[in-house]
């Protein structure tokens, strides 16, 4: 094990044993917790959480789930959790499904995913209907809470326990091939429709196993990631059953700044924009507050006594931190690259950010700054688990990230074609980003390749590069570049910054001309880069940017014409 190690590298065969064991080594410990109907906090513990898992497993194993594909549509819950485990205990191909999702888009997906058994809301009852009406189920919708008993998850969990009871052999001695197909994830399509990703239990595990010895994990986090996502699944649900640590479901994005107070946890999972949104959050109350340049000396002093090996970042900011609950201490962010500068201002005010780099391909991750290992302006070193090659580099060192290792895919779901396309003969698969690897295999990423923008002269321009340093401007929400396009598909050459404002600053500062007011910060930019860079037009949005529910910028769907 590496010196920076935190932890012991643990081993599991298949899902099923990654419960009975973390029931073994946890027992009591709180695996889950939430706020219930009654807004009491309810606790779940490692082994209680094994004992529904098992008892719901037989139940499922009765129906006939074994080896089908069962759709799992829902929010964040213990039941989302159990279905994930239970499923893959008993061999199941599990898919998990967008609840936001229109009715038509889940049903049409749920038919090409070859959906036999059901598991849902019910407060999402008439996207299930249309799903029956266009799948034949095996057996009637299972709704994940209801108000009635028949058909629901607990009424499946009680009589799965006396399934167990009786014959607890069923349980473990259902077939499981971890090297096989057991999730099927449909990607959330960011530059067009998504695939379905075919991921084996094998393939979740040697990722989770492989990285968690080196994160600091503490004890609880709250977890605001959809569960639908393998980020979310596989970090938070497989990786802190594996740690042993406490995950309390939030109820929702509004509700987070609440429970980080409550809960008080040490660690957080996130994508950067919930990063982002605490970040301007935690600047509007300083700037309210005329503690501005207060914060900036605080922050100049902290960073030069570091230096000399004195740290008082929690104590010299006590109160932006209460902001946080007041524990945490490392932050997780995945799925997106971070602005440097915010990650920076974390680190100056005693949080630190691990910014990593994954792909649902890759189930999901494939590089991670380390707890004892960070390396800034990068997402950290590749897992050791896989190899990373940077394919046909420029002159900078730069080019298509391609991957292969243990977490790959086993393919695109009934999709031949794509699948040749995305992974070499030789079983790296194509990212489709562009980046850099150093001496130390770390990695760096420029950009994606489907944003890349090549200019009639040849030249490269990462728009993430500018995107980076424009979103930094005051006032500025959400920025995306592109190159502008006539409306008959002509490429300008225009280099366009599309924001999307900061409603709620510009209100507090008097600023009606937004256009006006972004301008010199472009310019600004404008003279510190090369010419081929430069942004020649700045459009300015009214509505948010379109988004899937991890909150990225779906870029596709935008109008990208400039005439």
């Amino acid at each position: 094990m590496k010196k920076e190690a935190l932890h012991e590298k643990l081993e599991f065969e298949n899902i099923r044993d990654l419960v009975e064991k973390s029931a073994e080594m946890y027992g009591e410990k709180v695996y889950l917790s939430y706020r219930n109907a009654s807004k009491e906090t309810e606790k779940i513990t490692f082994v209680q959480f094994r004992d529904d898992v098992r008892a719901l497993a037989c139940e499922m194993l009765a129906m006939g789930c074994a080896g089908k594909h069962c759709a799992l549509i829902g929010k964040p819950s213990c039941e989302w959790a159990l279905v994930y485990f239970a499923a893959q205990s008993i061999g199941a191909v599990l898919v998990p499904l967008d609840r936001d999702w229109l009715p038509e888009d889940l049903a049409e997906t749920a038919k090409a995913a070859g959906i036999e058994y059901l598991f849902c809301e019910e407060e999402i009852a008439q996207k299930a209907n249309a799903i029956s009406e266009k799948v034949s189920l095996a057996a009637p919708t299972v709704f994940l809470q209801a108000k009635e008993e028949d058909r629901t998850l607990a009424s499946l969990i009680l009589a799965g326990k006396e399934k167990f009871a009786e014959a607890p052999e069923a349980y473990f001695d259902a077939p499981i091939d971890a090297d096989k197909m057991s999730l099927l994830v449909f990607t959330s399509g960011t530059t067009g429709k998504g695939k379905g990703v075919m991921l084996s239990q094998n393939n979740i595990l040697s990722v989770m196993t492989d990285i968690i010895p080196y994160i600091d994990f503490s004890e609880k986090t709250v977890g605001v990631l959809p569960l639908h996502h393998t980020y979310g699944s596989s970090v938070m649900l497989v990786g802190h059953a594996i740690i042993g640590s406490e995950i309390y479901i939030s109820a929702g994005l509004r509700y987070v700044q609440k429970e980080l107070k409550e809960q008080k946890p040490g660690h957080l999972v996130i994508v950067p924009l919930y990063l982002e949104t605490f970040y301007r959050k935690i600047l509007a109350n300083v700037k309210e507050s005329g503690k501005e340049k207060q914060l900036k000396m605080l922050i100049k002093m902290s960073n030069a006594m570091r230096k000399t090996g004195v740290d008082l970042r929690r104590k010299l900011f006590s109160g932006v931190l209460a902001a946080f609950g007041g524990e945490v201490r490392t932050v997780m962010s995945g799925g997106a690259p971070i602005n440097p500068e915010i990650q920076e201002f974390f680190e100056s005010i005693g949080i630190t950010v691990l910014n990593g780099y994954g792909i649902t391909e890759c189930a999901p991750i494939i590089a991670v700054n380390r707890s004892r290992r960070i390396v800034a302006g990068s997402v950290g070193p590749v897992l050791d688990i896989d190899t990373v090659v940077i394919d046909e580099p420029n002159e900078d060192g730069e080019g298509e990230i391609i991957v292969s290792g243990p977490n790959v895919m086993l393919g695109y779901y009934n999709d031949e074609d794509a699948t040749k396309e995305a992974i070499t003969e030789d079983g790296y698969f194509r990212t489709g980003d562009y980046g850099k690897l150093d001496e130390n295999n770390v990695l760096y990423i420029t950009g994606r390749k489907k944003n890349l923008i090549i200019l009639s002269n040849g030249k490269n321009v990462y728009p993430e590069e500018i995107e980076n340093v424009l979103s930094a401007t005051p006032g500025v929400l959400e920025i995306v570049v592109y190159e502008g396009q006539s409306r008959r598909g002509i490429s300008h050459n225009a280099i366009v910054a599309e924001i999307y404002p900061d409603a709620e600053y510009l209100e507090k500062n008097g600023i009606t001309d937004v256009q006006a007011h972004i301008k010199p910060y472009v310019d600004a930019y404008n003279r510190s880069t090369v010419p081929y860079k430069k942004i020649s037009v700045i459009k300015i949005r009214k509505k948010e940017f379109p988004k899937n529910t991890l909150r990225k910028i779906m870029r596709f769907k935008m109008d990208m014409t400039i005439d």
